[in-house]
């Protein structure tokens, strides 16, 4: 009797090895990691897809079991990080905790903002709200966690204890800590949006697609993710798997930029597809005017591109909003040395700030004026980029 209650406690009903349990590891830490993504991210908060009932309370389930985070709560975070992004409300930006405190400490952020009950009622609307995810999910979000225990106790004995505690850390590092935190602080960017969100790499295997952030701050709503030929978002696989079975309705994909010829000003259709891609026609004007003036006065000065700090290159592409006082400083003397370099960063000011104004006649008419002044600029580059942005047209419209 002693020995069968040794045995079941070091190798559990499943006597599995090693290679058994690596492989169960990785798939229950990958449905945890599709519960958050798809469900919490992209069907609950943002609404970019339908799910079938009986997946969403799969997930829900599932979210409860390995995780113990509540809906409601999740949401609320999520779309206050949205509305706040960078700022002092912000529930878990570096640039307001540093990149230590959001990478190792996120969970306490996370937990920190999930308790404050007005945004809960404010960002947190439209969630579950049934007898079971008051009773049981949202009224005892510990059990699942507890459960889940139990279970990898009893499969694989007192390993299953190690196993346990990486399914328990393993959102809390990868979503609250390295999503929140290094996709606010190093990757590259196809888009140049008003925050610091970053793609980790153009490939979303290991967290569900979340390593494209930039992509999905630039488009929250949309259900994929990837948005450039090279990049894949394998929690959209799993989506379209889904829609194929009837199980999962896409609702929202970011829309396509087209350009049409021959458009002499910019008009309502123009003004519809530059506010969507508001972001892109950013992207274009640093890479299309910005870099290339750069480059021709850099020449034209006999210095060398790379001799400019990459902070203030940067900082170019966005007006220098995240510089410090120093850095911003060094900016303006920076183009106070180099005047057709300012008149297109004056010009970029100009388009950004038309962007936010809002009445859709004034705000025509303004993009009127500076497609026509651009033109009119005698900058080659900046032209180029006025021809292109008057014929800017959502695809299918």
């Amino acid at each position: 009797m002693l020995d069968a209650v040794l045995t079941f406690l070091s190798n559990g009903v499943t006597h599995a090895g090693w290679l058994t349990m690596l492989i169960y590891t990785l798939v229950v830490t990958q449905l945890t990691i599709f519960t958050v993504t798809i469900y919490y991210h992209r069907c609950q908060t943002h609404r970019g897809v339908d799910l079938h009932p009986v997946v969403q309370h799969f997930f829900r389930f599932w979210g409860w079991l390995t995780t113990g985070m509540v809906t409601k709560e999740w949401v609320a975070v999520h779309r206050k990080h949205h509305a706040k992004v960078e700022t002092a409300e912000d529930p878990h930006s570096p640039q307001i905790y540093g990149i230590k405190k959001v990478f190792w400490d996120g969970v306490s952020l996370y937990r920190d903002a999930s308790e404050v009950k007005e945004d809960l009622e404010k960002y947190g609307r439209g969630t579950p709200d049934d007898w079971i995810e008051r009773k049981l999910y949202t009224g005892h979000p510990y059990w699942g966690p507890a459960l889940m225990l139990i279970v990898d106790l009893a499969l694989f004995g007192v390993i299953g204890a190690a196993l346990w505690a990486v399914q328990m850390i393993w959102i809390p590092f990868w979503a609250a800590g390295f999503v929140n935190g290094i996709g606010h602080w190093w990757g590259y960017r196809n888009f140049e949006s008003a925050d610091t969100a970053t793609n980790l790499i153009p490939w979303g295997f290991w967290i569900g697609g979340e390593e494209l952030h930039n992509n999905h701050h630039a488009f929250p709503s949309s259900a994929k993710f990837a948005l450039r030929k090279w990049e894949f978002d394998i929690g959209w696989a799993v989506i379209c798997a889904l829609r194929a079975v009837g199980l999962a309705k896409v609702l929202r994909v970011a829309p396509t930029l087209d350009i049409r010829p021959n458009v002499h000003l910019p008009d309502a259709e123009t003004l519809k597809a530059v506010l969507t891609h508001r972001f892109q026609a950013m992207t274009d004007y640093y890479r299309g005017v910005i870099v290339p003036t750069l480059r021709e006065e850099a020449a034209h000065a006999g210095d060398n591109l790379k001799s400019m700090p990459r902070r203030l290159r940067r900082a170019l592409a966005d007006g220098g909003r995240w510089l410090d006082k120093d850095g911003s400083a060094k900016l303006q003397a920076l183009l106070a040395k180099r005047p057709t370099l300012r008149t297109v960063c004056d010009f970029r000011a100009r388009l950004a700030a038309l962007m936010e104004q809002r009445g859709a006649e004034q705000t025509l008419k303004g993009l009127q004026q500076w497609v026509t002044e651009a033109e009119q600029s005698g900058i080659r580059s900046l032209q180029e980029f006025a021809a292109r942005l008057k014929g800017y047209s959502l695809a299918g419209a």
